[in-house]
This record gives structure tokens, C-alpha cells and sequence, in this order.
């Protein structure tokens, strides 16, 4: 199979993998659902229809772009999705494994075509094995035909598509109440009226079927029969339903040995027809109020101004590549510093002329100028900002694979999940939750043997949720597995020369957990396919640290553990406190200061080789920039007193010794590039009003830095 796709236009192709992303992204979250609903032993067809319609979905996009690896494997999921909707295979949990391994095989095959690594042919005839064996595993057996089992009328049966008949049986089997919902309508509005009855019958159960009544109809009316299945008796039924001139009336169920008389259903059609009736029906809207009164003579209508309405689009987004919002913010960050200067004149021409004339009309404007600016700039930050949803949306699928390889019982709880942090960031975290759900898994939760001698449930928990906490974004993983084992921590840190034997007697209990995030550390015994090839948590930490935010881990014994991440909501534009160390400038972003102190000099104390202060009870430690980037002798502290500038993530503090304040300014960070980027404390440069170019500070790692020396 050959790819054309790299004759696709850079902008089509860019339109087509985010169209294919963002069905990928509605696939994986029905299937969960699926899994979700099949283990209480539940059905929903609609849900099934869902991922069927995303399957076929994907092959006419991929076969109108030319993409013919994706195209060919949507055509070989949808057969199978067809079979399972058709009930010919039941669900099972290696169905559900199947679906969730096409959902990354598609995330594979949209990332070759945007000029990733090529997908193998040997992955795809692997998947298509894996699904040809859970097609003949599971399908289910033939049974006599359940059909004389009710009271139907035979003109009905003869009109059902063959969908529509297998969900007829399925009812039957599943022995919930048939009801036969005949409804009257006003041609006018006919259209929006039965939509809404279907939709309010949905919530009660099933509508297997939609059709134009055989009852006559007044010349201004159109009559309909919907059949319909729910556990609800008919006299809730009949009081739930609140569509006037409707008529709610049971469908019989015959006694089968009683010998009622058999209604034979539709003869099976051929091959060719049920694919040509398949495709026919996927191209034609779900209710049949859009299909002409009459079901099917022929006659055609003049299109009323409601159809021709309908044409226009009904969503109302519009897909943007964050590069271009990437480029627009940027043009803000530019125009706050136009702002800045623009103040700057202001101030001066006020000084100098006096609050008259035309330093009260640049006032106004420069007043004006900043207000729409702000609106600007928020606008912009508000659509580049995504939910977490969609990232914890991929973890349940890793943690439900994970949970069957490791032979472990797991469940994913997940909270906060609407909580929106910046794209760019959201995309980055991917990674470093992936691999502390792999270390709560592997290291964290025990085996069902060792949960039960523990008086545990035998079903291990992990529990996901995010919060914000003012301009900062809080994410924990936590579980309830055994704890960290602090001496053994202890052994493996001295065996691997992590850390020196003199210094493992002073260390915290906090120190001691974060020697996990050291390179090379692990506490795993063996090597398996989920952790303990002595990375993970080092990277993890890398990443967050290159995001500006922090991570912690909390542990009890027996108990489980929490890790806590504390990020930024954006590293966009940001308001920073602009200071001055000797004959240097430095940005801190304010969202991580706390407060500013003026200190005495006298009060300083040194723990530990630790400068700290005391402040309102706790103990504050000290940082000196100039001391950090060997700038030189600082001449803070030379009139008695210090400027401290009190900063913090989560619940760590640092106060950072600076030697004059100059004000705060809304500051864009701009990377260093790959030289210069993996300095410690540096999270990026940024401009001022005068055009000079200065650091910006990483608080995270500031905080990091001091914490962890010795």
C-alpha cells in the first residue's frame, strides 16, 4: 500500500490531522465508556453506533486525503464494529483490548502522516490478526429466530432495516417492554416535534425504529410509529411522555408454547445489497422526520426555507494551529511593551507640562490603549487554554492495558478533569503522567495475593485530579498501594554512589524521597515492561522542571503514595517583578511571589550552611542570586538591611535576596535556545520597555536548588 500523502497541501494536511486527532480523541472516549457500561452488564447501542460511524468516519477522510494505510485499516475496523453493533460478536474484554489498540494504532498512523516514523506493515497485520481472532472467538451463535415471540404487524417487520431488527431482538432477549408509540404531527413543524419526542423517549430506553404510520394522517398532519424498548412499565411511560396527540400502547409478547403463530422477519439479503443499504443508511439523518411524508413513494417536495437552513453549518469553531496563536501572542507581548513606553511618555510629558492639554489626551488614550489590550491579551489566553480532560482521558486507556498485563486490579478515579492549563503545557505533561501512572502500577500497588494478607480490597486505586490554585494549576497522582520504603531507599542510594554515607544520617524524610527523582534511581528487583530500567522519575522531573513548575511526593507506609505537580497556567505573558542584583536585571514571575520584605540584616541565621530567617513562626530560607551566579559582592545589606522577596510553589518557600526592586511589567518569555537552555534557575529572556534584554528567573528550580543543598 502506497501513501500520496506527501502530495497533500501543507494546510489540507494540517486540516486533515487535526479532523482525524479529533475523532481519534471521540473513539477512545466511547470506547471507555463502552468498557465502562459492559462491566455492569449493560448495553448502549447508540455508543456503539458512535464508534462505528468515528471508524467510517476516519476511512472517508483518510480516502479522501489519499492515506490509504489509515484508510484500509478504518475499512477492516468498521467491518468489525459492524459485527459487533449487528451483535454477531459480543463484547468482552478482549474486544474492548482490540478497540483500544486500534485507537493507538491510529494515533501511529496520523502521526506518519505528518511526517513521523513509519508505521510497520508488520503492526498493521498484527492488529488485523488480533481482530480477525476476536471476530470468530466471540460470535455468537445462531438462535431461532425470537421474532414470534411478540405481536408485531408483518408491514413493520418488512420495513425495518437489518440494524433495526437485530436491536428489535435484542430487546426481546434481553425481555425488557416493547411499546408502540404512535404519534400525530402538524406538517409544519412535524420535523422539530418528532426530534423532541425521540430525544425524551431516549432518556426512558430504546427507539429501535422510526417510521410513517399506516394510520391516515389529516391533510395538515403526518402520523408516525415508534417502537420503542424500556424496563419502565406503561404507566410511567405513558405519564413520563409529554408530547401531546401521542399514544403509548404495549406490543404483546406471545407464550412460546402455547404455539402462537410464528412471524417469520426479513429474509437475510445478500452481501452486495447489505453493504449498498449499509452505506445508504450512514449517509441519511438518524430520525425519520427528515425523510419525505409517504416513506418512500417517490414523490419529491419543493425544499422548504427550514431545509435550505439546515445546509448552512451547525458547528460554530474554528481550528486554529497554535503556531499562529503562538505568533499573535507574540505581537501582544510586542504591544505591551509599546504600552509600557507609551506610560512611560506620559508620565513624562505630565511632568513636564503639568496635567494639562495634550498629557491629558495621550493620558486617556494611553488609559484606553491598556484596557483593550487586556481584553486582547485574555482572548487570546482563553483559547489557547484546553481541558485536562483530554490527557486523563488517555491515561484510563494506558492504566486499563497496564492493569490486565501486570495481573493487577485497578481503578482509575479521576477528578477535575475540566481544569484548563495552556496547550502547549498540556501537551508537554503527556509524558511525565504516563510515567508516574507506570511507577504507581508497577511499584505502587501490590498484587491481589499481597492486598488481601494486607486486609486491602483486592481492587488497587489510583486517583488522578487537578485543581487550580490561584495563576497555578495543581495535578496529584495518588495510590493506595504499600508505600515507600525508606530504608530501602537508603540501601539502593548507596549501593548505585548516589549519595555519600556522611550525608544520609542529616538527610529529611524529604530528601529521602526525592532521591527517586535522581538518574539511574530505581527500587524495582527486575526488569519488566512497565518501570525499573532506572528511568522515569528523572525524566519526569526534567520536564516539569522545563514547564517552570515543581513536583513533590508524599508517601505512608502501607498506605500509598501521592506525587504533586505544581504548574503555571501558561508560560505565555506573564506579569513579572523586575529586580536588580549589583549591575544585573532579573524578571521573577509575580504569580510565584508571595510577598516582599524588608529585612534586617542581623536577624539572618545560618542552619545547616543555610542562610534562613524567621518569618511568623517558620523557618525561611535564604537565597543570594549573587552568590548562585557568582556575580561578585553584592551591596545588598550595606545600609543594615536586606530586600527579600518571598516566593513559592505548592508549599515550599524561598526568599531571594535582591539588592534593589524597579517595578513589575507584563513580560513575554522567549527560549534561550538548545545552548543555553539547560541553565539552572534560567527560565527563559524577555525585553523591557527600553529594548534592554534581561532573565527571567525559574522559581521551581531556585526553590529546587536551595532545598537540596547540602
Amino acid at each position: 500500500m502506497g501513501d500520496s500523502s506527501g502530495e497533500i497541501g501543507s494546510r489540507a494536511l494540517g486540516e486533515f490531522l487535526s479532523e482525524a486527532q479529533e475523532i481519534v480523541e471521540n473513539l477512545n472516549r466511547d470506547i471507555l465508556h463502552v468498557d465502562d457500561i459492559n462491566k455492569r452488564g449493560k448495553k448502549d447501542p447508540d455508543l456503539i453506533n458512535n464508534i462505528f460511524r468515528s471508524a467510517h468516519s476516519l476511512k472517508g477522510l483518510s480516502g479522501m486525503f489519499g492515506i490509504s494505510k489509515m484508510s484500509d485499516f478504518a475499512h477492516e475496523l468498521e467491518n468489525l464494529l459492524d459485527d459487533i453493533r449487528m451483535g454477531k460478536v459480543e463484547i468482552n474484554d478482549e474486544v474492548i483490548d482490540v478497540l483500544f489498540d486500534s485507537v493507538e494504532l491510529f494515533n501511529r498512523l496520523i502521526a506518519e502522516a505528518s511526517n513521523g516514523p513509519t508505521v510497520p506493515k508488520k503492526a498493521l497485520s498484527k492488529m488485523l490478526k488480533a481482530m480477525e481472532k476476536v471476530a470468530s472467538a466471540s460470535a455468537t451463535k445462531e438462535e431461532e429466530n425470537p421474532l414470534s415471540l411478540v405481536d408485531i404487524d408483518q408491514s413493520i417487520l418488512d420495513v425495518l432495516t437489518e440494524y433495526e431488527e437485530y436491536r428489535l431482538i435484542d430487546n426481546i432477549r434481553q425481555g425488557v417492554n416493547l411499546f408502540k408509540v404512535h404519534a400525530s404531527f402538524n406538517l409544519m413543524d412535524f420535523d422539530e416535534r418528532l426530534a423532541s419526542l425521540t430525544t425524551d423517549l431516549k432518556t426512558k430506553g430504546e427507539v429501535i425504529t422510526t417510521l410513517p404510520s399506516s394510520e391516515s394522517s389529516s391533510e395538515q398532519g403526518i402520523d408516525f410509529d415508534l417502537i420503542f424498548g424500556s424496563e419502565l412499565e406503561i404507566s410511567v411511560v405513558r405519564e413520563q411522555t409529554n408530547a401531546p396527540d401521542t399514544k403509548v400502547s404495549a406490543i404483546k409478547r406471545f407464550d412460546q408454547a402455547a404455539g402462537a403463530p410464528a412471524k417469520g422477519g426479513k429474509k437475510a439479503k445478500k452481501p452486495a445489497e447489505s453493504a449498498v443499504e449499509e452505506e445508504a443508511e450512514e449517509d441519511e439523518p438518524e430520525t425519520a422526520g427528515a425523510s419525505p411524508p409517504g416513506g418512500g413513494n417517490g414523490d419529491t417536495e419543493t425544499p422548504s426555507a427550514a431545509e435550505i437552513d439546515s445546509l448552512r453549518s451547525i458547528s460554530q469553531t474554528v481550528r486554529v494551529d497554535i503556531a499562529k496563536l503562538d505568533s499573535l501572542m507574540n505581537t501582544v507581548g510586542e504591544l505591551v511593551l509599546v504600552r509600557t513606553a507609551t506610560q512611560a511618555i506620559s508620565e513624562q510629558l505630565k511632568s513636564e507640562q503639568g496635567f494639562t492639554g495634550l498629557a491629558v489626551d495621550l493620558f486617556k488614550e494611553s488609559r484606553n490603549f491598556e484596557r483593550k489590550l487586556d481584553e486582547l491579551q485574555s482572548g487570546i489566553m482563553e483559547v489557547r487554554m484546553v481541558p485536562l480532560g483530554q490527557n486523563f482521558e488517555k491515561l484510563s486507556r494506558m492504566v486499563r492495558k497496564l492493569s490486565r498485563s501486570s495481573g493487577k486490579n485497578i481503578e482509575l478515579k479521576i477528578n477535575g478533569a475540566d481544569t484548563e492549563l495552556d496547550k502547549l503545557i498540556v501537551e508537554d505533561l503527556a509524558d511525565p503522567l504516563m510515567h508516574i501512572l507506570r511507577n504507581s502500577i508497577d511499584h505502587g500497588l501490590e498484587s491481589p495475593a499481597d492486598r488481601k494478607k494486607a486486609d486491602k480490597p483486592l481492587t488497587g486505586t489510583i486517583s488522578v485530579g487537578a485543581y487550580q490554585k490561584g495563576n497555578h494549576v495543581v495535578i496529584e497522582i495518588a495510590d493506595d498501594g504499600r508505600g515507600l520504603d525508606l530504608e530501602k531507599i537508603r540501601k539502593i542510594a548507596l549501593q548505585k554512589n548516589l549519595v555519600e554515607q556522611d550525608y544520609l544520617g542529616d538527610m529529611t524524610q524529604r530528601d529521602l524521597m526525592n532521591l527517586l527523582f535522581l538518574p539511574g534511581f530505581s527500587t524495582a528487583e527486575e526488569v519488566t515492561d512497565i518501570s525499573g530500567r532506572g528511568v522515569g522519575l528523572d525524566v519526569v522531573k526534567t520536564n516539569i522542571a522545563n514547564l517552570s513548575g515543581m513536583i513533590d511526593v508524599y508517601s505512608e507506609p502501607g498506605k500509598g503514595t501521592k506525587f504533586t505537580i505544581t504548574l503555571p497556567i501558561t508560560l505565555a505573558i506573564i506579569r513579572a517583578l523586575i529586580n536588580r542584583v549589583n549591575d544585573q536585571i532579573y524578571a521573577i514571575p509575580l504569580n510565584s511571589v508571595l510577598e516582599i520584605i524588608n529585612v534586617e540584616v542581623e536577624k539572618i541565621r545560618t542552619i545547616e550552611r543555610r542562610e534562613v530567617i524567621e518569618l511568623r513562626g517558620a523557618t525561611l530560607p535564604l537565597l543570594r542570586l549573587s552568590d548562585l551566579f557568582e556575580l561578585g559582592p553584592s551591596t545588598a545589606g550595606e545600609n543594615g538591611f536586606l530586600y527579600v522577596v518571598v516566593v513559592g510553589l505548592a508549599q515550599n518557600r524561598l526568599g531571594i535576596i535582591v539588592d534593589g526592586l524597579i517595578g513589575q511589567q507584563d513580560v513575554v518569555i522567549k527560549s534561550l535556545g538548545n545552548s543555553l537552555s539547560k541553565i539552572s534557575g534560567i527560565a527563559g529572556a524577555t525585553n523591557l520597555a527600553s529594548q534592554q534584554t534581561i532573565l527571567v528567573l525559574d522559581v521551581g528550580a531556585l526553590i529546587e536548588e536551595t532545598l537540596s543543598r547540602d
